[in-house]
């Protein structure tokens, strides 16, 4: 995928970061720049939840996107409910951003819902950069080595990979695609704190990503 420097990181989350980078087996806990997070099926206006216990709270907004675009969401299940429900929100909040990058706004319904805090902040941020470019996206993203860890029954920390090889920036005005090579920096370390509110909802309050990390290169 063809990148903006544009950051899409929170400042480090402490303890949170070290342990989520430990978990993974290494990476960086600065965020390099401007990493495309995607979130959907395929086909035409498909759904874009990754599972059923995505919708165990009542009110959740209903994200969709065009043909063209997909998403791989890997590691669905851990055979532990809770943890489940952690890894369905994680995928939401992955998937609203991509929401509010295809409708073209940052007022969207979802990704106020699935993320709030600094990674809210964070995620307007990174909407607006593609808005502000006239871009959106096209292609596939597959996210997997998700690791999740609960700590308490209200908050949960997961760590997971991007590969991003065969997802493309595309203009909205000229309909140009930017078909660039695979590198290292196709591959994007994630860690990221969530939160569980009053409504059940499992939103991201911080994140920290590092693109090139070597954990997630083949």
């Amino acid at each position: 995928m063809n990148r903006r420097p544009r950051l899409l990181a929170t400042a480090a989350v402490g303890a949170t970061a070290a342990l989520l980078l430990t978990a993974c087996g290494g990476g960086a806990d600065e965020s390099k720049g401007n990493d495309k997070i995607a979130g959907a099926d395929t086909g035409e206006k498909t759904s874009a939840s990754p599972s059923a216990s995505a919708s165990e709270a009542a009110g959740r907004p209903e994200i969709t996107f065009p043909s063209g675009v997909a998403n791989v969401f890997e590691e669905q299940k851990t055979g532990n409910a809770t943890k489940d429900a952690v890894l369905a929100d994680n995928a939401l909040s992955v998937n609203s951003m991509d929401d509010a990058i295809f409708k073209g706004s940052v007022d969207t319904k979802a990704l106020g819902f699935y993320n709030s805090g600094k990674a809210l902040n964070a995620a307007i941020s990174y909407v607006q950069g593609y808005l502000d470019k006239d871009d959106t996206w096209i292609g596939k993203t597959r996210y997997f080595d998700r690791k999740v860890a609960l700590s308490g029954s209200n908050t949960a920390t997961v760590v997971y990979c991007s590969d991003e090889s065969n997802s493309f920036l595309k203009n909205r005005k000229t309909k140009k695609v930017a078909k660039t090579p695979t590198t290292a920096d196709s591959y994007v370390l994630y860690n990221t704190r969530l939160v569980k509110n009053a409504r059940g909802v499992w939103q991201t309050t911080d994140i920290i990503s590092d693109r090139g990390a070597k954990t997630c290169q083949p």
